[in-house]
């Protein structure tokens, strides 16, 4: 795979699909991280003298203009952390775009409204999406791939677009690449791994190659509540996937032939109510033991002694993956297992890589120090399906 110094850049449009896919409320954003990844490699090509055309995502538009996911308010955050302006175009591939990267001299920098706002980025039909990766190919001289967060998905900017283009990977895709081998390929023991979020079937791909791989699996946030089901516990009314509980029932007699350890919760905190995220008003939480949750209350974080438990558990591991949250940390009175093992990676010698999405939200929301650990993936979804072993179509484009 290419880097950006193997690429004539000076005085050339350079492409770059980055992923400033972040979140907005209000038309704020609340956490620049994915901006700030992207910066490095921006910065260089502008340093080596290209004309740098940026492109992103953001949410899930339904293939037309929607002002709710303009990208607007990243060109101007984007501007502050280069420290000089950005030139916006307010559509893709339109007059708006043309005149934008038109006006660009060497060294500056530009970025597209959303590429989802055109249906054919997302498109199925290849014909439909290739027409588009022609348009955005009329933009530039050559491509940067460095949206690691959309790599597994087929879409024109990240799929087509390379193809029509001299290409290579940017920093941030070569960094990704390089952390995901050392979980993968030479990964240092014990290798724990520390699996949250709300549903286990969005693990279960992730969860089936790590039995090959781990040495330890650390459960917590809603899936946990359908591996306790799987034990022969009642839940109370947490998050529980019926229909998965046979899955599981066999992952964990796997693990136990294979030698692998399922660490689940042995307490949790848990209210009559979902708390109310806007407000954070009181949800008078319990605590209360893993299996014997009564009805009525749902769990929503791990418990006191399941965080001091986690941590022992990663106190001597040397190697570390974290993915999903182990409660509804957005609420401070159920943030505070999330917070335990966040500072169990801290405290931990070992090489520690937190898998994106809300896992990295969180080292950031609850004020933790993103350079203490060794990798924060800027990818979720592509972090586990590079872990399970799939072709991600983005990385599988920019080989030669």
């Amino acid at each position: 795979m290419k880097t950006i110094d193997d690429l004539q850049v000076a005085g050339r449009r350079v492409f770059v699909r980055a992923d400033l896919n972040v979140p907005l409320e209000g038309g704020k954003i609340t956490d620049d991280g994915r901006i700030r990844a992207a910066v490095p490699t921006i910065r260089k090509l502008a340093a080596a003298g290209a004309r740098v055309v940026v492109a992103s995502h953001l949410g899930r538009p339904k293939g037309a203009p929607d002002p709710a996911y303009s990208l607007a308010p990243v060109a101007a955050r984007l501007g502050e952390l280069l420290g000089a302006p950005v030139a916006f175009a307010s559509d893709t591939v339109g007059d708006s775009a043309r005149a934008t990267v038109a006006d660009l001299a060497d060294g500056q920098v530009a970025l597209l409204e959303n590429l989802r706002f055109n249906p054919g980025e997302t498109s199925k039909d290849d014909t439909e999406r290739g027409a588009f990766a022609d348009d955005l190919a009329s933009l530039a001289d050559a491509y940067v791939g460095d949206g690691f967060g959309a790599v597994h998905r087929k879409h024109a900017s990240v799929y087509d677009l390379p193809a029509r283009l001299p290409h290579a990977a940017g920093g941030l895709i070569a960094t990704e690449v390089a952390v995901l081998k050392q979980l993968t390929d030479d990964v240092r023991r014990p290798y724990a791994v520390v699996l949250g979020g709300a549903k286990v079937s969005d693990k279960l791909g992730v969860i089936d190659h790590l039995l090959e791989r781990a040495d330890r699996i650390l459960i917590g946030g809603g899936m946990a509540y359908t591996f306790l089901k799987a034990q022969g516990h009642e839940v109370g009314d947490s998050l529980l996937q019926e229909d998965q509980v046979p899955v599981v029932r066999e992952y964990l007699r796997r693990a136990a032939e294979r030698g692998v350890e399922f660490v689940l919760p042995v307490d949790v905190v848990a209210a009559k109510a979902f708390p109310d995220l806007a407000t954070k008003a009181p949800a008078h939480p319990v605590v209360v033991p893993a299996d014997a949750i009564p009805e009525g209350v749902m769990g929503l974080d791990i418990g006191p002694r399941t965080a001091e438990l986690y941590a022992a558990k990663l106190a001597d591991a040397a190697t570390v993956f974290w993915n999903g949250p182990m409660g509804v940390f957005e609420h401070p009175e159920f943030a505070a297992g999330t917070r335990g093992v966040t500072q169990a990676l801290l405290d931990s010698p070992a090489f520690t890589v937190v898998g994106g999405g809300d896992s990295a939200a969180a080292v950031r929301i609850l004020g933790f120090d993103e350079t203490a650990f060794g990798h924060i993936s800027t990818g979720g979804g592509a972090s586990l399906e590079y872990l399970e072993g799939k072709t991600l179509p983005g990385l599988a484009a920019l080989e030669d």
